[in-house]
């Protein structure tokens, strides 16, 4: 008899605000997670009386480090927020299993010109310089729904093939804006 094969899950970290965005990854966790690992922090995972560094390091080390891809979640001040940022950071760098690959999911509340365009500078300003290189991709939550292994497989093979792309220059924030 022939074996059945099975798809290799990718270890995925989700990045996003969670006061704002909580609901959407929720809702990732409970019906898309099936087919990868979440390497994501959960609520109440890190103690918010530790330091900046420290609560970076464990994220970097414990989480972002062991991914293979993150996905933003953009909502409508994810920009704002140096969690994302370092998040984002930690996953361009290159690490022993490479650098992660980078997809952003446009969440319905983020704001968008009347022409429907979503802009640079509503976007977490690393996660924005990566889209423009071509390293990063963005899609719609509708899309994202449906088509979330899609995503996370494409974004997983670009890690290796567009690593050329990683624009991981910007400073890294200080302090939420």
């Amino acid at each position: 008899m022939y074996g059945y094969y099975q798809k290799p899950k990718h270890k995925v970290f989700i990045s996003f605000y969670h006061q704002d965005d909580q609901w959407y990854k929720n809702y990732i966790d409970t019906y898309l997670s099936a087919g990868i690992i979440n390497k994501s922090v959960q609520n109440g995972e890190y103690d918010p009386d530790n330091s900046d560094e420290y609560i970076k390091r464990l994220i970097r080390e414990e989480k972002v480090s062991d991914s293979s891809v993150v996905v933003v979640l953009l909502g409508p001040n994810t920009k704002k927020r140096k969690h994302v940022d370092w998040e984002i950071y930690a996953g361009l760098r290159a690490s022993v299993n490479g650098s992660s690959g980078l997809v952003g999911i446009i969440l319905p509340e983020f704001s968008k010109t009347p022409d429907g365009i979503c802009l640079y500078s509503d976007m977490p300003k690393r996660f924005a310089d990566n889209v423009r290189t071509g390293y990063a991709k963005i899609y719609e939550w509708e899309y994202a729904r449906t088509h979330f292994i899609e995503i996370v497989e494409e974004a997983f093979y670009n890690r290796i093939s567009l690593k050329q792309r990683i624009d991981n220059s910007a400073p890294q924030m200080q302090r939420n804006l």
